[in-house]
């Protein structure tokens, strides 16, 4: 069971999201909440699997609010969801600790995805914003990577399998084992969660 709670200040939206959350088995709102200070103090008394953060919020900011829960070292992974759609918001949020950056606006399917993703430990750029993060922040956390790696390297912060980066990019799975395989040794880095998280620039 991913247990989530949900930080945002529009009332309709987190009943939408709480209503959406409970059709999906395996998945539950354990709690929803409108302002940062509120977000934190329910992750110590919650210890949610994910916590589904807007940014606009009153009194403390999502971002500060996302930099105070992974400062606690709890399991809690923060999962951005958001109108805000800009390069400084993205890179912002994950070099707080955010799991995952995505657009209110994205397929319900695709916030869903996000969720079990980052409850498993991985990380999720979603609408677009793995290409702007490589765009923006690659020759400052992405070493040297060719275009088609630095392809691989957006796909994987996005989710996808071997076997889903090799349709999307029309190439054999083989390809794209060693795509990651040279990713991976060039960020120096021992696994694919960790490479999508280096683009944070940790």
């Amino acid at each position: 069971m991913i247990t989530v709670l949900v930080v945002d200040d529009h009332p309709l939206f987190r009943a939408g999201l709480e209503a959406l959350l409970a059709t999906v088995p395996n998945m539950n709102v354990v709690a929803s909440v409108g302002d940062g200070g509120t977000a934190v103090r329910r992750v110590g008394d919650l210890d949610p699997d994910v916590v589904l953060m807007d940014l606009n919020l009153p009194g403390i900011p999502g971002l500060e609010a996302t930099r105070r829960i992974v400062a606690t070292g709890r399991r809690s992974a923060v999962l951005v969801l958001t109108m805000v759609d800009d390069d400084d918001s993205v890179m912002a949020a994950l070099q707080v600790g955010a799991r995952g950056y995505v657009l209110k606006g994205a397929a319900q399917e695709d916030v869903l995805a996000a969720i079990r993703t980052v409850a498993g430990g991985g990380a999720v750029f979603g609408a677009g914003a793995a290409e702007r993060v490589l765009r923006g922040g690659r020759h400052r956390y992405v070493p040297d990577l060719t275009e088609r790696e630095a392809q691989v390297l957006a796909l994987i912060a996005d989710g996808r399998s071997n076997a889903e980066i090799a349709t999307a990019l029309s190439v054999s799975v083989k390809t794209v084992q060693n795509h990651v395989s040279h990713v991976l040794a060039k960020m120096q880095v021992r696994d694919r969660t960790q490479a999508a998280l280096r683009m944070r620039g940790l």
